[in-house]
C-alpha cells in the first residue's frame, strides 16, 4: 500500500490595494458630509451678508456683475485687468450724526471802550444824590455817555428857563466834562402835547430853548470849549415811553447831555461800574 502525499499549501500574498479600514472610513466621511448638506438645506441663508460678501469678492477680483438681485445672486463674472474697479459713489446722501449742543447760546459780551467806562464813573461820583433821588440819570453804550437831566427837576412847565436849584448841578458837570475830550450834543425834547404860549410856536421851539439854555450854562465859565457843544430841539421826537399816560409823558419831556467818544485818563476797570448800559 502506498504511503499518502502530503502536500504543502503556500498562501501568496497580493501585492497593493488599500487596507481593509478604509473602506469603513470612506463611509463614514460620507455620513458626515451628507450630514453637514442638510444641514446647510435646512438652515436660512442671510441675503444681505451674502450680498455683501459677493461685492466684496468682485471688487477684489475686478468683477462688472456683482450680484443678482434673486436670492443667492448670479455668478461671479471675472474680468482680466491690471487694475481692481471700484465701486461707483451712490447718490444718496448717508446718514451722518448729528451734534447737538444743549448748552444754549453763550451771551455776548459788550465790550466799553474806557474812556466811557471813565467819564461815567466820574460822572456817577460827582452826582450820585442827584442819581439817588431821580432828578437826573446816568447811562452809556458803546459810543457815548448820556447825562439825562428830567423836565420836573430842571424847568417848569412851559419854560425854558433852568431852575437855580440845579446850576450847581450842571457846574458839577462841566467841571468833569473839562477833564475829558469827545463833542457835546445837548438836545432838547417834548411830549406830544401841543403847547400854547405866545413866547414859543411849537414844541420844536420849547426843546430848542432848553437846549440852549443849557448850553449856555455849560460853555459860560468857558471851561468846555464851544467848539465841542452842539444844542438840538427834537420836540417829540424819539419818545422814551408811549405818550399815553401823564407819567409817560412827564418822562419823555427832558433835556440829555451826550458826550461822544469821550477819552479820559486813569481808566477804571468796566466792571466797577455801577451805572446801566443803553438798550
Amino acid at each position: 500500500m502506498a504511503s499518502p502525499v502530503l502536500t504543502r499549501r503556500t498562501s501568496v500574498r497580493k501585492k497593493g490595494g488599500a487596507p481593509a479600514w478604509i473602506v469603513t472610513f470612506a463611509d463614514l466621511a460620507t455620513l458626515l458630509l451628507t450630514f453637514f448638506i442638510l444641514l446647510l438645506s435646512f438652515a436660512e441663508m442671510d441675503v444681505e451678508k451674502y450680498r455683501a460678501m459677493a461685492q466684496s469678492m468682485a471688487v477684489a477680483f475686478g468683477s462688472a456683475n456683482v450680484v443678482a438681485p434673486d436670492v443667492g445672486g448670479s455668478p461671479l463674472t471675472l474680468i482680466e485687468s491690471d487694475t481692481v474697479s471700484l465701486p461707483e459713489p451712490q447718490d444718496s446722501p448717508r446718514d451722518e450724526a448729528e451734534f447737538i449742543d444743549d448748552r444754549g447760546a453763550a451771551p455776548d459780551i459788550t465790550q466799553v471802550p474806557e474812556g466811557i467806562v471813565e467819564l461815567s464813573t466820574r460822572l456817577i461820583g460827582e452826582l450820585q444824590e442827584q442819581v439817588a433821588d431821580k432828578s437826573l440819570s446816568i447811562n452809556y453804550d458803546q459810543q457815548q455817555v448820556v447825562i439825562r437831566f428830567s423836565e420836573q427837576a430842571t424847568f417848569n412847565s412851559g419854560e425854558a428857563e433852568i431852575k437855580p436849584q440845579m446850576l450847581p448841578i450842571i457846574d458839577q458837570v462841566v467841571d468833569v466834562l473839562a477833564q475829558c475830550s469827545g463833542d457835546i450834543i445837548v438836545a432838547g425834547y417834548t411830549d406830544d402835547v401841543p403847547i400854547t404860549s405866545s413866547r414859543f410856536r411849537s414844541n420844536w421851539d420849547l426843546s430848542a430853548a432848553r437846549a440852549v439854555s443849557v448850553v449856555h450854562e455849560l460853555v459860560l465859565n468857558r471851561q468846555i470849549p464851544a467848539e465841542r457843544v452842539i444844542a438840538a430841539g427834537r420836540a417829540e421826537t424819539q419818545p422814551l415811553a408811549p405818550n399815553t399816560t401823564p407819567e409817560n409823558r412827564a418822562l419823555n419831556r427832558r433835556v440829555e447831555i451826550a458826550i461822544r467818544e469821550p477819552e479820559c485818563q486813569d481808566s477804571v476797570p468796566t466792571r466797577e461800574l455801577p451805572v446801566e448800559v443803553l438798550p
